[in-house]
């Protein structure tokens, strides 16, 4: 099944052509991993998947952006943005409780009060694997949590507000090898219920994670595979430079 269906698709921002005739498809419960070298083009494809290109200047944008069939163009962008939830780089909590964190987004679509929206905070919390670490600190403030914690914090933040794709930018650019690990364990998890589109700079978390990958540079998709095949037999010459390390 087709998740995301992309087709010709090219973005600037001004003058800078950030995408050129992009055509790929994302499918539904995969981890797409998205690897590139800097200014490859593969966050604006990322942000693209929920129009947060669009808050930035002088955005253009051609072809076609698909969910499920639907133009995203068409579509409410707050209910988009709840449909297609992004985590980023780096843990943004809020200066609010781990509870009110979590329940922040549901709040905001007045979804659930209550004894059901504790529910809700707790399986988010079980589903970013972080439930156990904080399941009698919920009053504390977010910020007493480690780097890592705070990530898969905003993980479950995330999904509260049951998304159907979740985006990662580059989530464990700041974190330690064990949390880095568990953010993957995550992930992996996650992929059973939802679509995960991974952008990251570390080839080797590309190649752990990722059921296809996609290879970006200089605003060009260039190689789109399984990520196994990808990594030992890829098809261009400029993909395996790119995995073995050669430039980037």
């Amino acid at each position: 099944m087709i998740k995301f269906n992309i087709e010709s698709l090219n973005i600037w921002f001004g003058a800078l052509q950030a995408l050129k005739g992009v055509t790929m498809q994302v499918e539904a419960n995969e981890i797409l991993s998205v690897i590139g070298p800097s200014n490859s083009g593969k966050t604006t494809f990322l942000r693209m998947l929920n129009r947060l290109n669009e808050l930035q200047a002088n955005f253009k944008r051609e072809g076609e952006v698909l969910l499920d069939d639907h133009d995203v163009s068409t579509l409410d962008a707050e209910v988009l943005r709840r449909r297609v939830g992004m985590v980023f780089a780096l843990p943004l909590p809020l200066p609010l409780s781990i509870f009110d964190n979590v329940a922040y987004g549901v709040k905001m679509h007045g979804m659930h009060q209550g004894k059901k929206l504790d529910e809700i905070v707790k399986k988010a919390l079980q589903s970013a694997y972080i439930w156990d670490e904080v399941k009698d600190r919920l009053s504390e403030s977010a910020f007493k949590l480690s780097g890592g914690q705070q990530q898969r914090l905003c993980i479950a933040r995330t999904l509260a507000v049951e998304p159907e794709v979740i985006l990662f930018d580059e989530p464990c650019s700041g974190l330690d090898p064990i949390s880095t690990a568990k953010v993957e364990e995550a992930m992996l998890k996650l992929k059973e219920k939802y679509t995960i589109v991974l952008v990251t700079n570390n080839v080797k978390q590309a190649a752990r994670v990722g059921d296809r990958t996609a290879f970006f540079l200089s605003g060009e998709l260039i190689e789109l595979d399984k990520t196994d095949k990808l990594f030992t037999a890829p098809a261009d010459k400029r993909t395996d430079g790119y995995v073995r390390g050669k430039f980037g």
